[in-house]
């Protein structure tokens, strides 16, 4: 199975690398990433270049104009330029566990989607991360339980094993921990569903639209709790003022049989100025 990661950024290259350092120790040639940039400075990208990580596969990043808060459109351009059979979304704060490419390749299932979870870090062991202070795929249980003791994390869920079918698969839609930070479904399904809808505006809940609409095609969720975990870097809360109104779409559309996005992968705007650089 060949995967493509979507790895969403924004003006934060200094976590995007820590990301990226995370990622380049479990990827091989059956992979390829692709950087979706939503607008970053060019002083951002240029950092980009000349520090990501060596990767034995290809990595691209495809950067479009700062006009907003625009990562539905980001991750669309993305994923329409990807080659892998499956494709798995991150965020660009969002450190995939150790064994994050593994255990998302076994949660893989033909007729459903698999939901990560994460685990949120604190301002003090984000920065340590970034510095490169602190690795996380190298800590051990005993840094694990001593972070968790000062604060530093909200759960240990990833030091747990769990079944890889046990209580994983939802039948209905639910709001509860959905989130595109790490998300892992199949490219035709994605195309099924013409990818994020663009026509939520601000933050929030194109998310929860997606998995909806994926429900309507007749897809499954799959949890992916205790094993595809990512460490959620530390930042100040961005601007929600449309979350109600975005809800509100979600709300409106649950009874209905919406599959395909108002918005998505088919109108993505041919006009848009976007620059792919080839990295690895």
């Amino acid at each position: 199975m060949n995967i493509s990661f979507i790895v969403l950024t924004y003006n934060r290259t200094d976590a995007l690398l820590a990301v990226l350092r995370a990622l380049s120790t479990q990827c091989d040639a059956r992979h390829e990433i692709l950087i979706a940039d939503d607008g970053s400075s060019p002083e951002q990208v240029k950092t980009l270049l000349q520090h990501c990580p060596v990767f034995s596969c290809p990595v691209r990043h495809i950067w479009h104009p700062d006009v907003g808060f625009t990562a539905a459109q980001a991750r669309n351009m993305a994923a329409r330029l990807a080659q892998g059979d499956y494709l798995i979304f991150l965020d660009g704060d969002c450190i995939p566990n150790k064994s994050f490419v593994a255990q998302h390749t076994r949660l893989a299932q033909p007729g459903f989607f698999v939901n990560g979870s994460r685990i949120l870090l604190s301002t003090k062991l984000s920065c340590q991360v970034i510095s490169g202070a602190v690795d996380l795929q190298k800590c051990s249980v005993f840094f694990w339980l001593g972070a968790r003791l000062r604060g530093d994390v909200n759960k240990l869920l990833h030091l747990l094993p769990w079944p890889s079918s046990l209580f994983r698969v939802k039948q209905t839609f639910r709001w509860r921990g959905i989130r595109s930070c790490n998300f892992g479904l199949w490219r035709n399904d994605f195309i099924s569903v013409n990818g994020f809808d663009e026509s939520f505006q601000g933050w929030g809940h194109e998310d929860a639209d997606l998995v909806l609409r994926l429900h309507h095609l007749g897809l499954h969720r799959k949890n992916g709790f205790m094993a595809t975990e990512v460490f959620h870097l530390w930042h100040l809360e961005n601007k929600r003022d449309r979350e109600s109104v975005n809800k509100l779409t979600v709300t409106k559309r649950i009874n209905t049989n919406l599959v395909m996005a108002e918005k998505g992968l088919q109108e993505l705007d041919t006009a848009v100025s976007v620059k792919i650089t080839q990295l690895h």
